[in-house]
């Protein structure tokens, strides 16, 4: 790592308070970076998952933020750098679905999801990338999905911005990788979440027939792969994607 100096190396998890957020925010706190905690509305659970980092003896706070607009997203990534001091890992994390078949589904049902999920991260890269060109040095993680490359009835809005992710990914890898800035993309698959937890059984049992691997992820399995983009050590690994799906895109 080239900082030359003795801060710990810190991230920003959009979205991090749940689910496959919190598991990120706890895998990088495993691997000693200081953690802020990006939350939309639920207060509480950011709070709980700051402390679970802490535990792990880094510096971890929440910090309330709506990534669906460009200012929000430059407000987020200037208060996470004053109390930071510098960002050295950014994932975007953050995302919603508005599901529905394309004749149902409403242009600002549509328009939101591409907002949250899709111009999120384009706005929180583009304000993370301003000082990581500074320090010479940064990590951007990009939370796409399985739908994103494969489309799923129903979710057209969530496949069009995880796919999009993929296409920013890409572009953002050739921009700033003489820099040196990686950016790269996780595709996690079917994974055990409370968004997951409310679907159908009937839906639920289609699902899992159709992995390869027989079962669910688990959050921390794709926290894994975060944590392999975000080491020092993926220094030449750029502008690809990992997919955690238990062979889903095979």
């Amino acid at each position: 790592m080239q900082n030359g100096d003795t801060l710990p190396r810190t991230a920003l998890v959009t979205g991090g308070s749940r689910g496959i957020g919190r598991a990120i925010c706890l895998r990088l706190a495993q691997e000693g970076l200081a953690i802020c905690v990006n939350y939309a509305g639920n207060a509480d659970a950011a709070e709980e998952t700051a402390h679970l980092c802490a535990e792990k003896g880094v510096e971890a706070f929440a910090l309330q933020g709506d990534v669906s607009t460009a200012a929000g997203c430059t407000a987020l990534v200037e208060a996470a750098l004053a109390r930071l001091g510098r960002l050295d890992v950014l994932v975007n994390n953050a995302g919603i679905t508005r599901d529905g078949l394309i004749l149902r589904q409403s242009e600002s049902d549509f328009d939101a999801v591409l907002d949250t999920n899709l111009k999120g991260a384009f706005f929180c890269a583009k304000a993370a990338a301003r000082a990581m060109l500074r320090q010479r040095y940064g990590r951007i993680i990009n939370i796409s999905s399985i739908v994103g490359l494969r489309g799923n009835a129903g979710q057209a809005s969530y496949a069009a911005s995880k796919a999009g992710l993929l296409g920013l990914t890409k572009s953002l890898a050739k921009e700033l990788a003489s820099r040196p800035i990686t950016v790269n993309a996780v595709a996690p698959g079917f994974i055990a979440t409370a968004m997951t937890d409310a679907i159908s059984p009937a839906a639920r049992t289609a699902t899992l027939a159709a992995i390869p691997a027989g079962r669910p992820g688990q959050p921390g399995e794709v926290a894994d792969a975060v944590a392999f983009f975000a080491r020092p050590e993926s220094a030449y690994i750029t502008g690809q994607v990992l997919c955690v799906d238990g062979g889903m895109a095979i």
